[in-house]
């Protein structure tokens, strides 16, 4: 009677292609100490300033039509209402969001970061 975890394979010969093991999954343990880690690496850098910027549109105007602006004038921007708004860090679009209000102020929701080449 032939062993239960005994198989016969065919021999391939020497032109047979070796693929190799794949390597074994990480421990959950493992895992939380590598983010640890990289969280630690980190840490020189959070006390880093960074200027964030929340464009809610843009408009071209010129010189003469600024200097005629006044209190309660109405300046049309290039979005509409219920548009993403553009996330800047350090002049750089990193993101997406959405206006909200937070305790009578205004503040920014991201719905969307873009990564290198996303952006248009």
């Amino acid at each position: 009677m032939a062993d239960e975890n005994n198989f016969d394979l065919p021999d391939l010969g020497n032109d047979a292609q070796q693929v190799p093991a794949a390597a074994p999954a990480p421990k959950a343990d493992q895992m939380l100490e590598d983010d640890a880690k990289n969280a630690a690496d980190l840490a020189p850098v959070f006390d880093v300033p960074v200027n964030i910027s929340a464009v809610l549109g843009k408009a071209h105007i010129d010189v003469n039509s600024l200097l005629k602006l006044t209190s309660g004038s109405v300046v049309e921007l290039d979005r509409k209402i219920g548009e993403a708004i553009d996330i800047y860090v350090n002049n750089r679009l990193v993101a997406r969001g959405e206006v909200v209000v937070v305790d009578d102020r205004l503040g920014v929701t991201m719905t969307e970061i873009i990564k290198d080449g996303d952006a248009a």
